[in-house]
């Protein structure tokens, strides 16, 4: 079992025409909107409005995925299932991407019910708070009282998974940290997905011109921006430095043209040195968060089979690991 879970995966599925158009309109407008765009605050505000633009198209679900939005505590977001049959015992934590400052949980809606389908259980998926009012420490306090509040809605801790993209697959591997940190029961897994995982001055230069989607001198500016008076060297704000002992499976997936491919590389390389078990996916030209894309992309959709693969591993290991244990 131990081998289905660490392993590096390549994909070699032929790159589809969707994948080639897709990655053609990135590269007209979202990269060279980003690039004019993220430079200062006001820049950024029409960054988001634009963004929330997507909240409207994600709105078309099909009919036996169900939206409920939800509060408890502190901890807003929305549960979002898939379809029927879901064993509600059980739950995915789901952190939406968007840099710290654009998206929400309704413009990643066309990740998270297929994630709740693939997962058979509901996903809750946190409105966390974002910057450029709030910092860094707030989005992951955020993160962790969401975790918090579904161990007190009676979630044990094996029945949860945590999950995210880019900017989420970055306060999944740091939420990871801070939960075994603490001392925390820790979740059955985490899920990254093209995560943001080096805050610090190290320049992205690896796939700069070939990804279709992020600027690499955008990222960096925002990277110095978040990190403003922050070490950012500190796991917590950039997890590529984190020494990911007693760190549950992981599943970091990202595209073979992105500039954060190496990061998320970094960091399965160095949980399985500090023996974890990786599946680390590297999907060929496969733009930033491309299972966002799976209403029009047979990658994406894909991609949630290797999840369901995953989960089942993680099971399969958990029943091996606890049979050896009695």
């Amino acid at each position: 079992m131990g081998h289905e879970l660490n392993v590096d995966v390549r994909p070699e599925y032929p790159v589809s025409w969707q994948a080639a158009a897709i990655n053609g309109v990135l590269r007209g407008t979202m990269k060279p909107i980003s690039t004019i765009l993220v430079r200062n605050t006001a820049g950024m505000a029409v960054a988001s409005r634009i963004m929330c633009l997507g909240e409207r198209v994600s709105g078309i679900l099909p009919k036996h995925v169900s939206i409920v939005p939800d509060e408890f505590g502190s901890c807003t977001g929305e549960w979002v299932r898939g379809g029927p049959g879901l064993d509600e015992g059980k739950v995915v934590l789901y952190f939406h991407g968007g840099a710290y400052f654009v998206c929400s949980p309704a413009t990643h809606r066309p990740i998270t019910w297929r994630l709740s389908a693939a997962a058979r259980r509901p996903v809750f998926s946190l409105d966390y708070r974002q910057g450029p009012v709030h910092t860094l420490a707030e989005s992951l306090s955020d993160a962790l009282q969401a975790y918090e509040c579904l161990l007190g809605l009676g979630y044990a801790a094996g029945d949860i998974v945590l999950a995210g993209d880019s900017a989420g697959g970055h306060l999944t591997l740091a939420t990871l940290l801070a939960l075994r940190d603490r001392g925390m029961p820790l979740p059955a897994a985490g899920i990254c997905l093209s995560p943001w995982a080096d805050l610090s001055s190290s320049r992205h230069r690896a796939n700069a011109w070939s990804d279709p989607m992020l600027p690499a001198g955008r990222v960096d500016w925002l990277a110095r921006r978040w990190t403003d008076g922050l070490d950012p060297c500190d796991p917590l704000v950039s997890p590529v430095y984190g020494d990911y002992t007693g760190i549950p499976p992981l599943m970091i997936v990202t595209g073979s043209t992105e500039v954060l491919r190496d990061e998320a590389r970094r960091v399965a390389v160095s949980a399985r040195e500090n023996g974890v078990q990786v599946t680390y996916e590297e999907w060929n030209r496969m733009p930033h968060i491309f299972p966002l894309f799976a209403d029009a992309l047979p990658e994406g959709r894909l991609f949630f089979e290797h999840v369901s693969r995953f989960l089942g591993a993680v099971q399969a290991h958990s029943s091996t690991s606890g049979a050896e244990a009695a």
